[in-house]
């Protein structure tokens, strides 16, 4: 086939994954319903309390040698693997749910006690849960291994949200739409303060005072308003019994060196599967991040009145997203965050990468990216779907990535770490609706048409 996008095969994808969601159904969500492989035409109502952990001294370990070298990476790796443990047993030991663990940001949701009119508990068991992670985290290091404990920073936010599938086969996991989730990670994401940040919502539940509009996210919760929490919530479990739980854990299954080798392109037909920190895979390639521009407040105006049509939406452009990374250009979707797509491709051998055609599929990728995007939403359209305002938002970054699978036996998640990886969402980051970006590392790495292409601002406009 080739790499390229092609808009006949585009346009009969699109029409095989709408027809997967013609028919959506939104419940209520019970205690008795599992978060697990969610139907894709199915959605859940509920009421709960997110909180977003960011590790904010992540990049510290990722500079921690001048070049990006392989001890770097395993250093990293060791690290978040290492955190990753001991917060899962405090999720599973409190009732929390685990949304999403990618690399420093960890979501979760305390949907209990269940009700109308438990806010107040929820936000209060949130931030309860928050103050066992930091203690936690405070005493999870290793000094032999020079693994720093993580500096943590928490949002918290409490409403209604949908819950819907977010991923597809293997790597399915409940994805929320709502304003919750995402005021929540906006004051876990806002700087690199430590502490316990409320969005005003979530003050106003707990009774304490409102802030002004913005300071929410620099205005962490005080010792008193913490304990008042901490107490409220009565959680029967201690950080000293979670760290000696790690502990022993760390012994039983002791997480082991992480061993690198390079796969061989194209990276579509990676197993993630067959990841773990024995048979890690690192290699130079280029990191993508597509996000979906204003899905935030497309969701905010339709959540009450057709949440059915967010469902659709949702699935018809990631759907197509991830097929052009994964069939069009040989790349390999790692995870949806959100609905942002990261992945990461590469050209050339199981020995070697062809830096300039790796930088120039991955340019193609963007447009392809952009093109499948506007087939989905002129489709979407045409059906009576509203559209308006949605836009798709592209960073790209080239350098050293690892892509591996973190956690116990049972349990792992992916991950795909390295400068270039932070760097592409960064890039992603500073981009409108209609642009794609490009890192420094890439550009200068770029054939002389892309660098041409990019300018130097290394931004472009409309790029399909």
């Amino acid at each position: 086939m080739g790499h390229s996008w092609n808009k006949a095969r585009s346009d009969a994808r699109i029409a095989t994954r709408f027809k997967e969601v013609k028919d959506v159904e939104v419940v209520d969500y019970t205690r008795t319903m599992s978060l697990e492989n969610i139907p894709v035409c199915k959605a859940y109502r509920m009421d709960a309390a997110h909180l977003y952990i960011e590790i904010v001294n992540i990049d510290d370990l990722l500079a921690c040698t001048d070049s990006e070298g392989p001890q770097c990476h395993q250093r990293t790796l060791r690290f978040l693997n290492q955190h990753y443990r001991a917060v899962h047993r405090i999720l599973s030991d409190t009732g929390a749910i685990r949304v999403d663990f990618h690399n420093q940001r960890l979501h979760a949701v305390v949907p209990q006690p269940y009700g109308d009119d438990s806010a107040a508990d929820r936000v209060a068991r949130a931030v309860a849960i928050a103050q066992l992670a930091i203690g936690v985290l405070a005493e999870t290091g290793d000094d032999d291994e020079h693994i720093p404990n993580a500096k943590v920073r928490v949002g918290i936010d409490t409403g209604s949200a949908l819950v819907v599938n977010n991923g597809r086969r293997s790597s399915r996991e409940p994805l929320f739409l709502g304003s919750p989730a995402n005021r929540a990670a906006h004051c876990a994401g806002a700087g690199k303060a430590e502490g316990i940040y409320l969005t005003n919502s979530a003050r106003l539940a707990m009774g304490f005072p409102a802030v002004e509009s913005g300071k929410d996210k620099t205005t962490a919760l005080t010792p008193a308003q913490i304990e008042s929490c901490v107490e409220r919530a009565g959680l029967d479990l201690s950080h000293e019994d979670i760290v000696d739980a790690w502990r022993d854990e760390q012994e039983d299954y002791p997480i082991g060196s992480f061993d690198f080798s390079r796969p061989t392109p194209p990276l579509s037909d990676l197993d993630f599967d067959k990841l773990n920190a024995a048979t890690t895979k690192r290699f130079e390639g280029v990191a993508v991040y597509a996000d979906i521009d204003g899905f935030t407040a497309y969701v905010d105006r339709h959540l009450a009145d057709s949440p059915e049509d967010l469902v659709r939406t949702l699935h018809l452009l990631r759907s197509e997203l991830d097929a052009v990374v994964q069939v069009d250009f040989g790349g390999r979707r790692v995870r949806f965050i959100g609905d942002c797509l990261h992945g990461v491709l590469l050209e050339g051998t199981a020995k070697t990468t062809e830096i300039e055609d790796t930088i120039s599929t991955a340019t193609l990728c963007a447009g392809g990216l952009r093109s499948g995007f506007e087939r989905a939403l002129a489709y979407l359209s045409e059906n009576g779907i509203d559209t308006t305002a949605l836009g798709l938002a592209i960073g790209l970054e080239f350098g050293p990535v690892s892509l591996t699978r973190l956690g116990m036996k049972g349990d792992k998640i992916r991950c795909s770490l390295g400068r270039a990886v932070r760097t592409s969402e960064a890039e992603q980051e500073r981009c409108k609706g209609a642009q794609t970006a490009i890192g420094v590392e890439a550009h200068k790495s770029a054939s002389a048409a892309v660098k041409k292409l990019f300018g130097s601002a290394r931004i472009v406009s409309g790029l399909t």
